[in-house]
């Protein structure tokens, strides 16, 4: 009998900052971002209680440039996933250890805010440049790279692939 398993995580949350994205050497994008949950309960004396939980997502390849293209700070998303755990020596030569989720799937929530556009998302990118963020990230070496290098294609073989899918001849189909 084959042994089951399961490593999913679901997560509706408002992302804390702009999706940051980048590209490998090998050409494979990488995006990261954060969001926040909340959670508040009502204690045995009454008081309301609140607890916010932070979690650094990563989404690969196609799924990294759609986030970077229609996520922006403050917006409400729903996010699937799976957990991963992986350890770095930082800038100062200290072990770290970091919680991530992998980012298979997601669904933008319209909040009432106005709706995304490239003139919203610039203006945003340029605000938060002239922020000071001192929140030490791995850099692109040390990022592993995904799991399946199929699955890892460059900007540019994507692109071969589109320009031999659309040169397909009518007279060339079986039917």
């Amino acid at each position: 009998m084959a042994s089951r398993s399961l490593n999913r995580v679901i997560l509706i949350g408002n992302l804390t900052r702009d999706p940051e994205l980048k590209y490998t050497p090998s050409g494979t994008a990488i995006c990261n971002f954060g969001i926040a949950t909340n959670r508040n309960w009502i204690t045995a004396d009454g008081q309301t209680k609140d607890e916010v939980q932070y979690h650094r997502i990563v989404a690969w390849q196609k799924l990294a440039e759609l986030c970077a293209k229609l996520l922006t700070k403050g917006r409400k998303v729903y996010l699937e996933g799976r957990l991963t755990y992986r350890t770095f020596t930082g800038k100062d030569g200290q072990q770290r250890s970091i919680t991530e989720i992998v980012l298979d799937d997601f669904i933008v929530f319209n909040d009432g805010k106005k709706p995304i556009t490239d003139e919203n998302k610039t203006q945003n990118n340029h605000q938060n440049l002239k922020k000071d963020v001192s929140q030490e990230e791995p850099s692109d070496e040390e990022i592993p790279p995904p799991i399946n290098e199929k699955l890892a294609t460059s900007k540019e073989e994507v692109s071969q692939e589109n320009n031999q899918s659309e040169n397909i001849n009518p007279e060339d189909i079986p039917f």
